[in-house]
């Protein structure tokens, strides 16, 4: 990274102009910013919508409940009021200066370019391998899903997850504004599932529907026959229902599923009238996770006894999706729900492939390689980080060639869940990088601004490093926990090494 008095202070001045100076819009005149700003407020809103709402939501939300039973309700309610936290944090620096691509760069700027190569690279890593696993995700839906109606399409997987690639890496080359149509368009069918399934939920109780049993596929038992009723949530309740371990193990499972939510962060720099819209856009997440989240699992015990959820034969789950829908008669559940999973492997895997193309471009820019900084190129027709953008969608392809290889499967399994780990890393920095900001010249008193940035800041600190603590707990989660510490001291201690010496920009 170039890291010369003179850039250090055209940079100090180009933040300093940020915090003063705005266009009559509620934003920065632009300067230094090729993208287009083709994403309006609605786009905006629905994808911080969508990126709140994954494929763990419909298949795996059924081994959360088992986990705690209906106890999971106040751990989704109290990791949401964290992540928000992060989120206002986030949303403050991002006020600060909207032409910055991602909110990594915060992180070189008040915490030194060692923190912030690491933070840099390690998240665009992190991104390639979760669009690796939603890619591998995608040709397991498919074949399992045709699999049932006796179709057997797994010598089609590869055609099948390079296609799904190549529609979104098109998506996200084209425009912007084409991006934030689809993932508008994600989000809304997403919505509307979990919308139906809590009415349908509500039309039941009040009913007093009754059902019979059914035979779920790949279930063993038969799902007993039971009704709807406020009395599946009440009777037998308890905090802990299969003991504390369980129940504080599940605040990571419950972090892991809200992995990603700092997405909308990514989307300012392209955003029309970001110091209106990113504001409201934060302050509707603790909303959406209370009506998308809360209520979607609310009405799932309202209607399936949380005890019902047993492992199938495999140790995967039943969707609770299907079994609601088809409790209530409704038989082609499977085929709805398996076309929402689709369309929200889609949203993941469009999502980030914008983000991981904004980080490397970003990475790129201050890169001092020839050959990196030559992907540090904006489209002229899209004007969109197209380079950025087909490299890191061309990493995510070998996750088919890799899976071949002889002992590769297991071996991506670690990567994927210390990537996971990793990432917790670069949550703390961002709320100690915001403490920095807090502290410095550049900080808008009448911004965005975090409340009781002090308490909050260290209450997200301590829960960040609880959840890390607790991965050592059980046995398949302690060797990503290992890795993510390997990972810090071996690349964290590299980049600070490399950048000794280096003033903050």
């Amino acid at each position: 990274m170039r890291n010369s008095d003179e850039d250090n202070q055209q940079t100090s001045a180009s933040w300093q102009a940020a915090a003063e100076s705005t266009d009559g819009a509620g934003q920065r005149p632009g300067a230094g910013n090729q993208m287009e700003r083709g994403l309006s407020k609605r786009h905006v809103q629905f994808i911080a919508i969508g990126g709140t709402i994954g494929t763990g939501l419909f298949l795996g939300s059924g081994k959360s409940i088992a986990l705690t039973g209906p106890s999971i309700i106040f751990v989704y309610i109290a990791v949401g009021l964290i992540m928000f936290l992060l989120m206002r944090a986030i949303g403050e620096l991002m006020y600060a200066d909207p032409d910055q691509h991602t909110f990594i760069a915060f992180i070189s700027r008040y915490l030194g370019p060692g923190w912030g190569s690491f933070a840099g690279w390690s998240y665009w890593i992190v991104l390639i391998l979760i669009g690796m696993s939603e890619l591998t995700a995608v040709g397991t839906y498919f074949v399992t899903f045709f699999n049932t109606f006796g179709i057997d399409l797994s010598s089609w997987r590869f055609l099948i997850e390079l296609a799904f690639l190549l529609a979104m890496v098109a998506i996200n080359l084209i425009a912007v504004r084409v991006f934030g149509e689809a993932e508008f368009w994600f989000s809304m069918i997403k919505i509307t599932l979990i919308v139906g399934m809590i009415a349908t939920a509500v039309v039941m109780v009040i009913i007093g529907f009754h059902y019979p049993e059914i035979h779920m596929s790949g279930s063993e038992p038969a799902s007993p026959a039971g009704h709807a009723g406020i009395d599946n949530i009440l009777n037998g309740f308890s905090l802990a229902p299969n003991g504390w371990l369980s129940f504080f193990m599940s605040f990571q499972m419950v972090f892991f599923a809200y992995e990603m939510i700092e997405f909308v962060g990514v989307t300012v720099s392209e955003t029309q009238n970001p110091r209106k819209v990113l504001p409201k856009a934060i302050n509707e997440i603790i909303v959406r996770v209370l009506i998308f989240y809360v209520g979607a699992l609310v009405a799932i015990m309202l209607i399936v006894p949380w005890r019902t959820f047993k492992p199938k034969s495999d140790g995967t789950f039943a969707s609770p999706f299907v079994m609601v829908f088809r409790y209530a008669g409704l038989d082609w559940a499977a085929a709805l729900v398996f076309f929402v999973v689709i369309t929200a492997a889609a949203s993941a895997l469009n999502s980030l492939l914008y983000s991981a193309g904004r980080n490397l471009f970003q990475l790129a820019g201050s890169a001092e390689n020839p050959a990196m900084r030559s992907l540090a190129v904006i489209s002229k027709r899209g004007h969109v980080p197209a380079r950025a953008i087909l490299v890191s969608g061309l990493l995510i392809l070998l996750s088919p060639v890799l899976r071949s290889l002889p002992g590769f499967s297991s071996a991506f399994v670690l990567f994927a869940s210390a990537s996971s780990a990793v990432i917790i890393f670069i949550y703390v920095l961002l709320i100690v990088t915001h403490r920095r900001y807090r502290a410095s010249a550049d900080f808008v008193a009448d911004g965005f601004l975090m409340p009781a940035y002090r308490w909050t800041g260290s209450l997200a600190i301590a829960f960040f490093v609880f959840v890390y603590a607790s991965l050592f707990l059980a046995q398949d989660t302690r060797a990503s926990a290992v890795c993510g510490l390997i990972w810090l001291l071996v690349f964290g201690g590299a980049c600070l090494w490399k950048h000794r010496g280096a003033a903050k920009a």
